[in-house]
């Protein structure tokens, strides 16, 4: 139907709806023409509609969204926590292989140091987005806590070696 002028009919109704408090889209649904054209014909009739149902809308989105950050922020953190803790925990190495697929495993104390620097590098991802996401809403300057982060791990590779 686009195209086609809208008929008096078609003007009133914009108009009754428009009294009932329907938003723009809602009257265009209800006469089944387009959003544009409702909006067109209401501006000419000197109709405008309150956003601030809409205004309200979509700060309530957003803060939704920030809430979800922050739960995911602290989330990660935990998440840090656990694989952390991981440094310290026994573990078991294991090997699938040789010419008849063969398998063994052996119970460790804890992780070897390429195990530990690969529980490090996930801690300090976990660490890292975890502070990028409260960043996103405070916009705090996350980069000197990274930085840190970055320098606890060189030391820790400085004191164990690389361990390849």
């Amino acid at each position: 139907m686009s195209g086609i002028p809208l008929s008096d009919d078609e003007l009133q109704q914009i108009r009754d709806l428009h009294a009932q408090g329907l938003s723009c889209s809602a009257v265009a649904d209800t006469i089944g023409r387009s959003r544009a054209a409702v909006s067109r014909a209401a501006a000419k009739m000197g109709l405008a509609w309150d956003r601030s149902q809409t205004k309200a809308a979509t700060e309530a989105r957003v803060a939704d969204a920030a809430a979800k950050r922050a739960q995911l922020a602290l989330d990660l953190l935990d998440d840090a926590a656990r694989i952390r803790a991981q440094l310290w925990e026994p573990c078991m190495a294991f090997n699938f292989g040789g010419r008849d697929n063969t398998y063994a495993e052996h119970q460790l104390e804890r992780p070897d140091f390429a195990g530990q620097e690969k529980i490090l590098r996930g801690m300090a991802i976990a660490v890292e987005k975890s502070l990028r996401l409260t960043d996103y809403d405070t916009g705090d300057d996350a980069a000197k806590v990274g930085s840190l982060l970055g320098s606890l791990f060189a030391s820790f590779q400085d004191k164990h070696g690389t361990g390849d």
